[in-house]
Order: C-alpha cells, then sequence, then structure tokens
C-alpha cells in the first residue's frame, strides 16, 4: 500500500510481539542523516515501547544507504543479532542513479537474509523529493523507522516459531 495512503506509525500494538530476549542490530546511513537519524529515532522509540532492552540494540553508522548491505553483513558477523534493521534514504534527484543503489540495495538484503537465516530489514526510503521523505520520517505520514522496528519483531517472532 503506497503511504501516502497510509500512515507507517499507525499499527496494532497487539499484534507486535514482546523483544525483550532479542538482540538488534541497526545500521543507519548518514548520507540524508535530517532523515535517517530521524528513522532510527523512531526504530528505537518502538523497540524500547516493545520490550527490547536498550543494551540489546546496537547501532552502527555507514556513509550511504549503498553501503548499508556491507554494514548489515558486519553486524550479523560481529553482533550475532536476531535481526538487522537497514535506515537509509535516497531521494530520486535528476539522475537514475537512485534506481541502481535502491535495486542493488533491495538485493543484498534478501541475499543477506537468504544466506545467514537473519532477517535483515529494508527500512530505505525512496521518495522522489527531499519533502516526500520528510513526510516519511515522522512527519504527515509517520515513520518508516517504526515499520522496520514491528517488521524486525516480527520476522523475528517468526523465525523462533
Amino acid at each position: 500500500m503506497a503511504s501516502a495512503l497510509h500512515n507507517l506509525s499507525d499499527y496494532d500494538t497487539s499484534t507486535v510481539p514482546n523483544g525483550e530476549e532479542y538482540k538488534i542490530a541497526i545500521v543507519v546511513a548518514e548520507w540524508n542523516k535530517e532523515i535517517t537519524f530521524a528513522l532510527h529515532r523512531g526504530c528505537v522509540d518502538v523497540l524500547i515501547e516493545h520490550g527490547c532492552k536498550k543494551e540489546n540494540i546496537a547501532t552502527k553508522l555507514v556513509p550511504g544507504t549503498f553501503e548499508l548491505t556491507y554494514g548489515a553483513q558486519l553486524a550479523i558477523q560481529k553482533q550475532k543479532p536476531d535481526a538487522v534493521i537497514c535506515l537509509g534514504c535516497v531521494i530520486k534527484g535528476e539522475t537514475s542513479h537512485n534506481e541502481y543503489i535502491n535495486h542493488a540495495v533491495a538485493q543484498g538484503f534478501t541475499n543477506l537474509s537468504l544466506q545467514t537465516g537473519i532477517p535483515v530489514i529494508f527500512g530505505v526510503l525512496t521518495p522522489n523529493t527531499e519533502q516526500q521523505a520528510k513526510d516519511r520520517a515522522g512527519g504527515i505520514h509517520g515513520n518508516k523507522g517504526v515499520e522496520a522496528a514491528i517488521t524486525a519483531l516480527k520476522m523475528v517472532a517468526l523465525k523462533q516459531q
């Protein structure tokens, strides 16, 4: 569903597993940091709200969205998390660079999840404009970081079933 038709921060709290025993790694792109750091705040707040302990949430920064996949791989190898949440933002701009980056990153997350058995969560905004990004990083459409956190909790629970 398009986020223009849905608030990313609206969800049924009764369907979200308790994360008390979960170790979560968050990898955040520094590029577009006004956006990505807002995604991170929303993500961490929701993880804690749903029982994750602060000491079980580790955050690492990478230069840009393209580097998220490698950052996630390092987090899996070094931290042994139950899930990795990757937060980035690629604004379309004047060239088609966004298509190459977004495709490579999505494929990288999928491959990493399948190879390691650890859920790697796609918390990357792919807007056409900076305003659309702000609208999805705590603005009128909520916060994609919230959605990424909920997805991570649900995927860890699914894995443990």
